[in-house]
């Protein structure tokens, strides 16, 4: 299983963060001892001072594919769920600044947790999803689908280019606007239309 994660796919986001907007997607990985339930709590890791939260959509790949062409790639997944890309940001500011790649800030364990629950993609209006995440019951990020410079088959096929899409592949889609801190207690909820996908402790 791998877990492939988009960059600054939505246009406010990438100008909070004070970045470019890109021209074709980025992306970078995830191990797989990144990924855990979502219903369980995250214990906040002792080597960071500032982990923050990034929502997104999330699509499960059910068979293999490379080079998939776009007006196909609706055929390599059939659901829908709703994940957290935390980030260390102090260990990404620093690593940034001296040009250093920034995995230790994005891939350490249990900094992808994901909803247990996936929605089939014919439940959803691809073009028009919205989702959001509460922390402590007031909304923090709200997105749309309709709001990604990159949409969900044109990532598939781009991503497919270079890295072989196998089943039960995650793709994480990109976060909106509004991303901050956790800190020890925060209750996070994350929805996708008005269905509860997840609700995390942070201990």
């Amino acid at each position: 299983m791998k877990l492939i994660c988009i960059g600054r796919n939505y246009f406010k986001h990438a100008i909070e963060m004070n970045e470019e907007v890109p021209e074709k997607p980025l992306f970078f990985m995830k191990p797989e001892t990144s990924l855990f339930n979502a219903e369980n709590p995250f214990f906040y890791p002792d080597f960071s001072k500032k982990i923050e939260f990034e929502c997104e959509l999330v699509i499960k790949i059910d068979r293999v594919g490379k080079n998939i062409k776009e007006k196909f790639a609706h055929k390599y997944y059939s659901e829908i769920g709703l994940g957290i890309d935390f980030t260390a940001r102090d260990l990404q500011t620093k690593c940034k600044k001296n040009s250093h790649p920034w995995e230790i800030s994005k891939s350490f364990d249990n900094s992808a947790p994901i909803s247990k629950e996936f929605i089939h993609k014919e439940k959803l209006n691809l073009d028009n999803i919205s989702f959001q995440l509460n922390k402590n019951g007031k909304i923090v990020q709200k997105g749309n689908s309709s709001e990604m410079i990159f949409k969900i088959d044109s990532l598939i096929s781009y991503i497919s280019k270079f890295i072989t899409l196998k089943k039960g592949d995650l793709i994480f889609t990109g976060t909106p606007e509004g991303v901050g801190p956790i800190k020890i207690g925060d209750q996070l909820t994350g929805l996708i239309e008005n269905k509860v996908m997840f609700n995390l402790k942070i201990k």
